[in-house]
């Protein structure tokens, strides 16, 4: 396959609000040229795989739309209307984003009341759902006649993996924009034009987040980030026995809950002296009556926050590891190009010695099936992944 040269940013857009979309050039030209006013929608649908975008791209489209200068130079990153964009802070800009599992009716309605007003400023009023998916079926219906009815001034923007995870008919109301994981190259180059990342970091970076931009930037600039995934990818050489199976579920586990913790700590902190500002709490002091409730929903959307952040970063491990599968049959079938996991081509080697292509194609199959068992049925993560170790396992008689 013919390595598609890296896309370095135009002069044009180096810069500007589009400058954080990484190897999505059609989809820059398609919003660059609504916001000039030709082709606009007052409802937009943003679908792409993890990791390529989508919510950059609503809120890059959403300053354009904002901008204080000509159309032809909408997105320009310098003006008021740009900036207050990209830092959360523009008045007609609402953003929907979630740490829960699901998006529930109330909040649709409270975006759709905010929907059903004028926008404050000359512009127009957008509204911005980043984690669509995760609408309740409640949700959407609610969602759909805010769409069905649209305001005068006011764009719907949606984001969700693909098509599937959106109702049909909010669909069929919504202007498509796909994006497309980023290559590697494309990456790399963002990493050390943003970040100013060494070119070898920048290109570790780029192949192991597999166009994730956010894993890529946490893999280009936090060395526990490349530690935790290193000891990841090396499991598949390791699994010889039902008790390194054992064990490795477990770590897998547990570090997942510690990185999750860390992440999440100081935000429900955060919000719990917020929560108790707001009613006026004092240490040892009394508490309104109205408090006690909130304080038990604010702890179990914590808690649930809490729960799909280990899920998240069991994830990101699943999909390390499919990486190596992948490489593995990559290097056993002769493929040309470089490795996902480059750096560790000799533990590559030694997964190839000791399995199969057609091996390797079953253990991602359990890799997969244990993702499913974690995000769709709720089976506790310890359990799904002890089942897919020993899935994985190398096959008696062939280890070292």
């Amino acid at each position: 396959m013919t390595q598609q040269p890296t896309q370095q940013p135009t002069h044009q857009d180096a810069g500007t609000v589009w400058e954080r979309l990484v190897g999505q050039r059609p989809a820059i030209k398609a919003l660059r040229t609504a916001a000039a006013g030709h082709g606009m929608s007052h409802a937009w649908l943003f679908t792409g795989p993890p990791g390529s975008g989508r919510s950059n791209a609503a809120i890059a489209f959403a300053a354009a739309l904002q901008c204080e200068n000509a159309p032809g130079d909408a997105g320009c990153g310098r003006c008021h209307g740009c900036h207050t964009t990209m830092v959360g802070s523009h008045a007609d800009v609402a953003v929907i984003r979630t740490e829960k599992l699901s998006i529930g009716v109330d909040e649709v309605r409270d975006l759709v009341r905010k929907a059903s007003l004028s926008p404050v400023g000359a512009g127009r009023q957008v509204l911005i759902v980043e984690d669509a998916d995760r609408l309740t079926e409640r949700a959407w219906n609610a969602l759909l006649k805010a769409i069905e009815e649209p305001g005068e001034r006011t764009v719907w923007m949606l984001c969700a993996p693909t098509l599937e995870d959106v109702l049909p008919t909010v669909v069929s109301r919504c202007r498509l924009v796909t994006l497309t994981t980023p290559t590697s190259p494309d990456v790399a180059a963002f990493l050390s034009r943003t970040l100013g990342v060494p070119d070898a970091l920048a290109s570790y970076a780029a192949r192991a987040s597999q166009g994730h931009i956010g894993r890529a930037r946490a893999l280009a600039t936090d060395e526990a980030t490349r530690n935790r995934r290193r000891e990841v990818v090396l499991y598949p050489a390791k699994l010889t026995t039902l008790g390194g199976c054992m064990q490795a579920a477990a770590n897998l586990v547990e570090v997942a809950k510690e990185e999750a913790e860390a992440i999440t700590a100081e935000l429900d902190a955060r919000e719990k002296v917020d929560l108790d500002a707001s009613y006026g709490v004092v240490e040892r002091g009394r508490r309104p009556r109205e408090y006690a409730p909130a304080l038990s929903a604010l702890e179990k959307g914590q808690k649930t926050r809490a729960k799909r952040r280990v899920l998240d970063v069991v994830d990101r491990s699943l999909m390390d590891l499919v990486s190596v599968y992948r490489d593995a049959i990559a290097v056993a079938v002769g493929a040309a190009g470089a490795l996902v996991n480059e750096e560790i081509r000799p533990d590559v080697e030694e997964v190839v010695r000791t399995s199969s292509p057609e091996l390797n194609l079953r253990r991602i199959d359990a890799i997969f099936e244990a993702r499913e068992q974690m995000l769709e049925f709720n089976v506790p993560p310890a359990l799904a992944l002890e089942a897919m170790m020993v899935a994985l396992m190398v096959p008696e008689g062939s280890s070292r």
